[in-house]
């Protein structure tokens, strides 16, 4: 039997706020345990939370920029459970009344674009973190972490493979960051992906039963997650076995998943609404100013790259993976005549220069007018193609302009025809045998002539007029 793969992710989404959602404490990642804690955020008996307006506001830029419904009228609840790292033993959260609803994230799947549709965005503060001891007999809990302002995003279960979760996500990760909303670090813990998925025969309307993967610390994980749980469920199936409800985990070494326990749902948790936080009631006018807060999302960038500049969808979908590199070829491209010649160098050379150095595209000290600048002195014989290469290479490194490099190592092309003349003269004086190959019919023998010419020049002569000089000489003979 053939069987239909269905996901639902539940992404959680860290704000970029100071401070924590509902207390004063600072937000910082790699505090030392349990620094950045206080009576509120430890529950202690007979505090009040006050909800901190800068993380309301960027859940809903969120929930705006994800074509949500923003609920005029919301209100905080208590989600209860025991667990270490949760000092009250219940969790603030939304539950039947969230900041947003009805949303949907678009994706391009082989050249077709799926949309996926958004359940729900919430506002909720995260729980602590706890470090199992290697040898199982101790955890150590830290408590830092306990209050910092999150929103979960709920997608439906509208994606079919685990590739469609996988885009899925590098898309929500891209709206949040060029919203700034969260800086998204994984490694960080600031966007953290749980997984349902489930299976049911191709035509069938009802669901599977489903499992749920947590914690996927990455998207290379989340699609290796998907696939392990997606094979295992239908060889489970076709043996005629059942699918238990379970929470489980990925193992990254082992690339399976392991059962943590029997998965709740939501009547479980005893959900109710916290008596100590008032209803949000939002204004016309509020909702309207965190909808102009919001830039041109990353989907209308690359339909405009594309119009506007002549990129190929991939081009598009490339420069557009982060703010900041878009707005690096962007402000490029406004520079240069060829904005194709501009996505090449910067896909090409200086993604690859920034990946030696161990650099990301926010951290390059060169600006896009110099690489705007080196690529001009390209277009105008200055310099050839290889010389950029090394002179890009230095410009990365050091931040320095391309024609200071260029003075300053002799990299001038050589352009003069009477100059390059010669040489070519005597390289065929030198090379018969390339010669008498050329003659014979042997085409490519050109090239190692024009190879003797570059290498005479150390790379300086302009390649194009090597190329027809060579020619013009050979034919004359």
């Amino acid at each position: 039997m053939s069987y239909e793969t269905v996901i639902g992710l539940e992404v959680h989404v860290e704000l970029g706020t100071r401070t924590k959602i509902f207390c004063g404490c600072e937000v910082a990642f790699g505090a030392a345990p349990n620094s950045r804690v206080c009576p509120v955020c430890l529950g202690s008996p007979g505090v009040l939370p006050v909800l901190n307006e800068q993380a309301l506001a960027l859940g809903i830029r969120a929930a705006l920029a994800l074509n949500c419904q923003v609920r005029r009228s919301s209100k905080f609840d208590r989600k209860n459970y025991f667990y270490p790292d949760s000092p009250k033993a219940y969790q603030i959260s939304q539950y039947d009344e969230p900041i947003g609803e009805h949303g949907h994230i678009d994706i391009v799947v082989d050249g077709q674009t799926r949309r996926i549709g958004i359940t729900r965005v919430h506002l909720e503060e995260d729980a602590g973190k706890l470090t199992h001891s290697p040898f199982g007999d101790t955890s150590s809990v830290d408590l830092n972490r306990v209050g910092v302002p999150l929103i979960e995003i709920v997608s439906e279960p509208d994606i079919r493979t685990p590739e469609e979760a996988r885009l899925y996500l590098e898309e929500l990760k891209a709206i949040m960051q060029y919203c700034e909303v969260s800086e998204c670090k994984m490694e960080e813990g600031s966007l953290r992906c749980d997984a349902n998925i489930s299976l049911r025969p191709v035509g069938a309307s009802a669901l599977g039963t489903k499992t749920e993967i947590k914690n996927m610390n990455s998207f290379r994980n989340v699609l290796r997650g998907l696939e392990y749980e997606q094979q295992r469920q239908a060889d489970l199936l076709r043996s005629g076995e059942v699918i238990v409800q379970q929470t489980l985990r990925f193992d990254d070494a082992t690339a399976k998943t392991i059962v943590m326990r029997s998965k709740e749902d939501a009547h479980d948790y005893r959900y109710f609404p916290d008596p100590d936080l008032p209803r949000i009631e939002l204004s016309e006018s509020y909702i309207a100013q965190r909808l102009a807060e919001i830039p041109e999302l990353p989907a209308n960038i690359r339909a405009r790259f594309e119009q506007d500049y002549g990129l190929p969808a991939y081009d598009a979908g490339v420069l557009t993976a982060s703010k900041a590199l878009s707005m690096f070829f962007d402000q490029t491209a406004r520079l240069v005549k060829d904005p194709k010649a501009a996505s090449n160098w910067i896909m090409g050379d200086l993604l690859a220069y920034l990946k030696e150095d161990g650099k990301e595209i926010e951290g390059l000290t060169m600006q896009p007018k110099q690489l705007a600048g080196l690529i001009g002195l390209i277009d105008d014989g200055t310099i050839s193609t290889k010389i950029a290469k090394t002179v890009l290479r230095d410009m990365v490194s050091s931040g320095r302009d391309a024609p200071t490099i260029i003075a300053e190592q002799g990299l001038v092309q050589i352009s003069d025809e009477g100059e390059l003349r010669a040489i070519a003269q005597r390289v065929i004086a030198a090379n018969p045998k390339s010669v008498a190959d050329y003659m014979a019919g042997k085409e490519k023998a050109i090239g190692s002539l024009v190879g003797q010419v570059m290498k005479e020049t150390k790379g300086k002569a302009n390649p194009q007029v090597v190329n027809r000089l060579m020619a013009e000489l050979l034919s004359s003979k």
